[in-house]
């Protein structure tokens, strides 16, 4: 793959070989990040398990402490005095037949959470092979089918994300902006580690932490030691 200049160039600025600490790391990424935007700063982390095994399966949510950085759209599926509860908490768009409707006959997909109550399943649950492929769909471990919405959208709205394995074992997700700084970007990225680590699978062996690497959009990615996750 042939890179830019400015990726080129930056690239220069980090040592392939070694293994940084943190804010190091952090540093680095934030140093490397020459686009014109606001980049989005990401965490890619393996893990020494089989997401081919149900009981290495390694997924949750977490409220990072400084948000990512990105204002949520929140679709809230429900019914009754729910609806009420979260246009309150703020979600951006609320309904039930009528929104699973739009999103199965318009292909309408102007949203990031969506999240439900269990009474509401059944309705949702017909949208499996549009919301499932996006990563859409709506799931108890990561907190978005709850009877409580209200607490659900308050937590999406203030930067919950949700980490899951991909096919590969790894997982990503985003922690913050550049402009955030290396503290608070710090900050996201133990509270997601520790989550992560806590999520340990007792099927997993050896190992857990296997490699952990922090990335801007458009910028080189920079390996952190896994060593300090202690598993």
């Amino acid at each position: 793959m042939k890179h830019g200049k400015k990726y080129v160039d930056a690239a220069k600025l980090v040592d392939k070989t070694k293994l940084y600490d943190t804010d190091e790391a952090l540093d680095t990424v934030i140093k490397t990040a020459v686009a014109k935007f606001d980049e989005t700063v990401e965490l890619h982390v393996k893990l020494g398990v089989d997401s081919r095994h149900a009981d290495q399966q390694v997924r949750g949510a977490v409220v990072l402490p400084n948000g990512t950085g990105k204002n949520v759209r929140v679709l809230a599926i429900c019914k009754g005095p729910n609806e009420e509860l979260a246009k309150e908490a703020g979600a951006d768009f609320v309904g039930a037949e009528d929104m699973t409707q739009k999103i199965q006959q318009e292909n309408w997909m102007d949203f990031d959470v969506l999240i439900t109550t269990p009474d509401c399943m059944g309705l949702v649950g017909r949208l499996g092979r549009i919301l499932g492929p996006r990563g859409l769909m709506p799931n108890p471990k990561a907190g978005t089918v709850t009877p409580d919405i209200a607490k659900a959208i308050k937590e999406a709205k203030a930067g919950k994300i949700e980490y899951r394995l991909d096919k590969t074992n790894i997982i990503h997700c985003p922690i913050g902006k550049v402009s955030f700084g290396t503290e608070k970007l710090s900050e996201n990225l133990g509270t997601l580690m520790d989550a992560i680590v806590k999520a340990k699978p007792a099927a997993a062996k050896g190992q857990y932490v296997r490699s952990v690497a922090v990335t801007s959009t458009m910028g080189p990615s920079v390996r952190i030691n896994p060593t300090k996750f202690g598993a």
